[in-house]
Parts: C-alpha cells; structure tokens; sequence
C-alpha cells in the first residue's frame, strides 16, 4: 500500500473513532457510580463498550458530530479490570481499576512535582519518590493547553501506576493527599487527575456563564491572542478543564489564589462562583471541595512591587478564609506554618497533602475521633479594653507551644492597629493593649509574610484573621 494512501486511511480511521484523552488503560473509575465514558466515531455509528467486571454491553449510537456517551455502573472498589470500546476497530482499556478518583486543581503550589522545580525543592522527596510504587494508587497529568475556543478533547496523555518513574513528576500536594487516603481506606484504589497550571488565576479556569457577573474580567474573542497563557480568563479552562468535566469523581483538591492576591475583594466572590459553576457543570451536586489557603509570602518582591494596602495577601487569605462558610461542603487546609520568606513555592508539602487529606478523611469518609481541621476566627467579644476571641474547630482549646503570642494586633475606632498582648484560656483569646482603651477590631498574623505563632491543640496552625471589613 502505497504511503500517502496508508497515512490517509490511519487518519481517517483515528478521527473516526477515538475515546476523549483522559480514558487510557491504567485509569480509576469511581466505585457505585455511573460513571461516564464518552469519545468520537463515525456520525450514526453505533458503539458497544462492554465492562468487564459486570460483562455487561452497553450500546450508544454516535450523534450528528460524531460524539458519543454512555454511563457505566460501577461496582464497590477492586479491579484490575478491562473495558473494550468497539465501533469500527476494538479499543481496549486493561488494568483499569475501581476507587476513588479525585481531581488535584490549582497553580504552581499544586502543580509543583515530587521532584521539585528546578533549584526549588521538595522536603523529603526523594524518600518518598522511591518508596511510591503502589499498584493501587493511578495518576493522570492533563497537559498544558490555553486557547480562546472550548475544546472538547484535551491533549494526549496517559494514566500512569505509581512508581518513581512517573510519581517523581506528578503534583507533590496531590501525591501525599492519595497516599494518605490510600492507607487509611485500607487500599482502596486511589485515582489522582492533576489539571494544573503554574501561575493560573481563578477566571483562567472559569467559562463565560461562570463569569457573568463580573463584567470587569473582560473575555477573550475567539480570535484574539493569549498574552498571558495562564491569566487570561476562560482560556485554561477552554483547554484543559472543559474536555475532563463529567469525568466521575470523587470530589476536588485545590491549591490556587496566590495570582489574585492583588483583588482579594473580587476573589470573595470569584472563588466561590468558580465552584459553584464546575459543580453544575460536572452534574454531581455538591461534591467535595477542598482547598489550601495560600501560604505567608512577601508578595512585594513580585513585579510590579507593590506593597501596603490591600496588596498584603492576607487580605487574599481572608477572603478563602470567609469561603468556608459559603461553599457547601468544603475545607480549607491552612499553611500559616509552612510559608517561606524567599520562595512563593514552600518545599513542605507533605503537610499540605496531609492536611486535605485529613479534611476528607474526617467529612467525606467519615473517620471519628481525630481533630481534622484548623482553627478559624468565629466571634469577638468586648468588654472595657479586652476582647475575647472565639474559634470554630478548637474544641480541645488552643496553644503557643508554650510561647508568647506575638503576632495580634488591635485597634479602637480611631483604625489604628497596635501590636497588642494575647492571652490562650482554653478554647478563646484574649487579647488587650494598654494603648487601645476602647477597642473594635482585632487582627491576627495579618501581614504578606508571617510565620504562626497560635494552634489547636491538635498541633494545626490557626488561620490568619481580622474582625474588621476596613
């Protein structure tokens, strides 16, 4: 067969028929689902993918443009199992297994491998690379992509099974959170999607319906350029979370917000859209969401340099911190702890894995008798010159370590903050200065960089607050 014809007729054939890029051998579908399994043949052609773990047929039939869907109802965990996909040729999936699947979303801090960037590394990682082969714990990278136009397919890549090899580049916060989960629900499978992109803003991963009202983010054309790949609003989310949406999971692990830190108002408003909007795209209700408030960092080193004012990233974090209560079903891990003065990407990131996991491990599997989360600002109290301050999650009390608390300040009606002394009895605050008679507000560890100084009792880091809207 002469080539030019051989050449044309694989063509033909490949776009005739071919699964979405995230369904490879190798992959995790979600136990007691239906879940969803979608690809691209022949307009009119009908399509019979059989499971192997049921040896059940289900027939779908390619739509006008050529796509199809079917949902496959997925037993309790196990495998290893096989899915055959058969139109004009058999595609067949092997060691596909049944578990958990969640999707690790975000920016740098989340995408950041194992093996660090290069001169920025990850505490203990090549301990933990070597020791990661684990049949039972899958990983998938959704490549790059920005573009103006939604894309239906991302590019191509691969489900890969733990091991040095591939755990070595796949997100550190992602890796420590399966592995955690992994142990603790006793080796059930554990199926990680990282859809990352470092230095990504909340609206690069938002669509236009999601954005509407925010008239100020101004949407690209279809036609014009991309100047910024991962600031530019709609267009990560065009090419890399649009073609996986509908994939069934589990729930979502975010780590992001360090590229809005400089509009910590609209971030209270965007963060939480952007969830609400993936969930009614994704059609599983209220999934699980939880997410890392972006960690202490002098954000004034970064151009265009600006400093003071609400370009301190506490406001950012306050403004995560306030999500909590408006996202159903959520958690947020607190870093106040970890952060580093000279490197906006802490190296300790088995703590931030750990921390999400604990979230889902205590809310979405239900583990009791362990303090999961950190403790956040509740209310404040004023009586003459001191203010009491309470916490939600500090029901066994609060500790320094035994430490002074040096890092809260208070301020009267005047808005002047002065560093102020802070007492821990048992579960509250209480916090006073001899230059403050009449005080209204109270703020805690709220500068760019700042290294916690309050806890719970179960050793995590409180987050930074203020009772102010000044």
């Amino acid at each position: 067969m002469p080539l030019l014809i051989f050449s044309f007729l694989f063509n033909f054939t490949a776009k005739a028929q071919k699964l979405a890029s995230v369904f490879t051998s190798n992959m995790v579908l979600q136990q007691k689902s239906q879940a969803p399994i979608w690809g691209w043949a022949k307009a009119g052609k009908n399509i019979t993918i059989t499971t192997s773990w049921n040896k059940k047929n289900y027939q779908v039939k390619a739509n006008s443009n050529g796509k199809w869907l079917v949902k496959v109802a997925t037993p309790v965990y196990g495998g290893p199992y096989n899915i055959a996909i058969k139109g004009d040729s058999v595609i067949k999936l092997n060691n596909v297994l049944i578990g958990e699947v969640w999707l690790c979303g975000g920016q740098s801090n989340m995408e950041i491998p194992m093996k660090g960037y290069k001169s920025q590394p990850i505490t203990g990682s090549v301990d933990a690379i070597v020791k990661s082969a684990n049949d039972n714990i899958h990983i998938y990278n959704v490549p790059h992509s920005s573009v103006t136009e939604v894309q239906e397919n991302s590019k191509p890549s691969q489900w890969h099974v733990a091991s040095p090899e591939f755990v070595a580049n796949f997100s550190a916060t992602g890796y420590y959170f399966g592995r955690l989960l992994n142990e603790m629900l006793h080796n059930v499978p554990i199926g990680l999607i990282s859809d990352c992109y470092g230095g990504s803003s909340a609206e690069a991963w938002m669509d236009p319906e999601g954005l509407k009202d925010f008239p100020e983010i101004k949407i690209p054309a279809k036609t014009d350029s991309i100047k910024e790949v991962s600031r530019t609003p709609t267009t990560l989310f065009n090419g890399m979370l649009n073609p996986v949406i509908g994939y069934a999971i589990k729930g979502c692990i975010y780590y992001q917000g360090e590229s809005n830190y400089e509009h910590p108002d609209q971030y209270e408003k965007l963060f939480p859209a952007m969830i609400n909007r993936w969930r009614q795209l994704w059609g599983q209700g209220n999934f699980p969401f939880y997410y890392v408030q972006i960690a202490p960092y002098d954000y004034a080193q970064l151009p265009p340099y600006n400093a003071g004012k609400k370009y301190n990233s506490a406001y950012l974090r306050d403004a995560q911190r306030k999500s909590v209560s408006v996202i159903p079903n959520s958690g947020m891990a607190v870093l106040l702890d970890v952060g580093e003065q000279a490197t906006i990407h802490p190296p300790r990131k088995e703590q931030v894995g750990t921390r999400l996991a604990y979230l889902a491990l205590a809310q979405t599997y239900g583990i009791k008798g362990f303090d999961y989360a950190s403790p956040l600002y509740k209310s404040i109290t004023i009586e003459g010159n001191r203010a009491t301050i309470r916490f939600d999650h500090a029901e066994n009390g609060l500790t320094s370590w035994n430490k002074p608390l040096d890092e809260f300040e208070i301020a009267g009606k005047d808005k002047m903050f002065y560093p102020a002394q802070a007492t821990i009895s048992g579960s509250v605050v209480i916090v006073s200065s001899s230059i403050v008679k009449e005080p209204v507000a109270v703020r805690y560890a709220f500068k760019d960089f700042i290294v916690g100084d309050l806890f719970g009792t179960n050793g995590l880091p409180a987050s930074s607050f203020r009772t102010d809207d000044w």
